[in-house]
């Protein structure tokens, strides 16, 4: 008598199960407002929630709405929201989504700060694709035009290759807090764009370019850090580090003093840090807007009031914090490192997102002392190669 083997613990994991998708529904013909509907699909852990919201298109309710271009060269386009975090459809599998729900049901909703056309469709074009417009997403090359190939140096274009990496999918666009506070914000995708041409020497309008962007009051300077933009990305564009480095170069490297008053900020903040450790909130103002006696300051001040009165109850804020701010104990520390940071002939900006050495280049292949290995300013030099910098992603 023939005996069936029962299979091995590996073997039973990759069996096929039933999975509960949670969909946001919504759909304008109709007049009805958005609900929740439960499809039960039965697919192995390691299938995509993409390839379970198919099969409940395909299977039992073929009016679900999602968009995806698998296999078409549009990578991005399943961008959804799943268990409350942005995230794509076809790079997410199912048993890591069930292992991320509260109650045993993955639950799938439209990305955020963009309007819905139908269930999981946004109106990408209403929201994403019109700010990426906004930062002229192409190169405006020098006149005249070499005769021959643009050179570029290769550390040059190794650095723009992180925000070159974005695929469009709007992640980030759907998590940024500053959207959801004002919606006119540029944004995360946008702004990571725009770096990718302010960080190409071949681009003749960088200043230009960053006197528009530091002067928009929707601009590099209305980014809160959230970072939500970061953890949302999935290719690790990063692009709050993307908007920071265009602050930089803004305020460091062509003196560009925004209308916004962001610059004098930033500013304010690295000299109280200098100064004491901490932030004197009764001095920051007054050292963001110009100065104690600048209209501006007073306007602010005046704007303010209820958020003190508020601190001042609540003994958050005493007046004599206020007037006098105390130092950190090991205060001489921090202003040995301003001290050191600051004698650098040449600033520092390590992209880090390139991270690994060329596999070509190992020691006994190359054997450079740590001295070679070390930039002019004294921190070290990354080196990275092409396959380095695109992370592969599964689908």
């Amino acid at each position: 008598m023939a005996t069936t083997e029962k299979p091995t613990t590996e073997a039973a994991e990759a069996l096929p199960r039933d999975y509960t998708l949670r969909l946001r529904r919504f759909d304008p013909e109709s007049g009805e407002a958005p609900y929740w509907e439960e499809f039960v699909v039965h697919l192995e852990p390691h299938r995509s929630v993409l390839e379970g919201i198919l099969q409940a298109k395909g299977d039992t309710d073929g009016s679900i709405g999602i968009r995806c271009s698998c296999r078409a060269a549009i990578c991005g386009s399943c961008g959804t929201r799943i268990n409350g975090r942005p995230g794509l459809a076809c790079n997410t599998h199912l048993e890591s989504a069930l292992e991320r729900s509260k109650d045993g049901t993955i639950t799938v909703e439209p990305m955020g700060n963009m309007p819905v056309i139908k269930d999981l469709i946004v109106d990408m074009d209403a929201v994403h694709w019109k700010k990426q417009r906004r930062v002229t997403p192409w190169l405006l090359p020098q006149e005249p035009m070499p005769e021959k190939e643009h050179v570029v140096p290769r550390e040059a274009m190794v650095d723009v290759t992180q925000a070159m990496a974005c695929i469009q999918c709007g992640a980030c666009v759907s998590d940024c807090l500053s959207m959801e506070v004002d919606p006119l914000f540029i944004g995360p995708a946008a702004l990571a764009k725009a770096y990718r041409f302010v960080g190409d020497p071949r681009d003749a309008k960088h200043e230009e370019r960053l006197e528009d962007l530091a002067n928009d009051p929707h601009g590099i300077y209305d980014c809160t850090h959230c970072f939500k933009c970061i953890e949302a990305c999935p290719k690790g564009v990063a692009p709050m580090n993307q908007i920071m480095r265009l602050r930089r170069i803004a305020s460091q490297d062509h003196d560009i003093v925004d209308k916004n008053d962001g610059s004098r900020h930033e500013h304010a903040i690295v000299d109280h840090v200098r100064k004491w450790g901490t932030l004197n909130e009764a001095q920051l103002i007054p050292d963001s807007k110009g100065g104690k006696l600048h209209p501006k300051t007073a306007q602010e001040l005046m704007g303010s009031l209820p958020v003190v009165a508020t601190a001042l109850l609540r003994r958050k804020v005493t007046p004599r914090t206020a007037l006098i701010h105390h130092k950190t104990p090991n205060q001489d520390q921090i202003r040995r490192i301003y001290d050191e940071v600051g004698a650098r002939e040449e600033r520092v900006e390590l992209n880090l997102y390139v991270t690994q050495a060329d596999e070509e280049e190992t020691p006994a292949e190359s054997p450079r002392t740590q001295d070679q290995q070390l930039g002019e300013t004294g921190s070290p030099r990354p080196q990275a190669s092409t396959a380095d910098a695109i992370p592969e992603t599964e689908s």
